[in-house]
């Protein structure tokens, strides 16, 4: 299991960038390798990702959602992952996004990816891409989505 952390400096409020997060059918935009998602209901996402030209399918599950601060998933099948993206205001027109990532290589080529550090490489690309395509949209999402998801409960 690895763990990856990456952080972002964006120009736009943290309302708008939350607000864009949310929107993840437009992932494939920004995200390498990331063919499609699709948003199945409030907490199910089905993705469609291409790693070393191979397509894998896989569905995760947001496991907690809190407008302007957080959005934690977990994968249900496929590639074993989980995460968490927070965000946080620098000042009125700059917000910081984190993803923290652990991610379980699944297969050979994905396990030598993690360990030439490419897997840390896409996701710092991944980040820039989603900080231009908002600025890009000078700050104007795609759309919103601003329930909340409480974490389940620990038995």
């Amino acid at each position: 299991m690895s763990t990856i952390t990456e952080s972002v400096d964006v120009k736009a409020t943290v309302s708008a960038v939350y607000n864009q997060w949310t929107q993840f059918e437009s992932f494939p935009r920004f995200m390498d390798g990331v063919e499609e998602v699709r948003q199945v209901d409030d907490v199910h996402t089905h993705w469609k990702i291409s790693v070393a030209g191979v397509t894998k399918e896989f569905d995760a599950t947001i496991t907690e959602q809190h407008p302007d601060e957080r959005v934690a998933w977990t994968s249900d099948a496929g590639p074993t992952h989980a995460g968490v993206i927070t965000f946080h205001r620098i000042d009125d027109t700059t917000t910081r996004v984190t993803a923290q990532m652990d991610i379980d290589p699944d297969g050979f080529v994905e396990n030598v990816a993690d360990k030439l550090g490419i897997l840390d490489r896409k996701v710092k690309g991944d980040m820039q891409r989603f900080k231009t395509f908002i600025e890009h949209r000078d700050g104007q999402e795609t759309g919103e989505w601003r329930g909340n998801v409480d974490r389940p409960a620990q038995h």
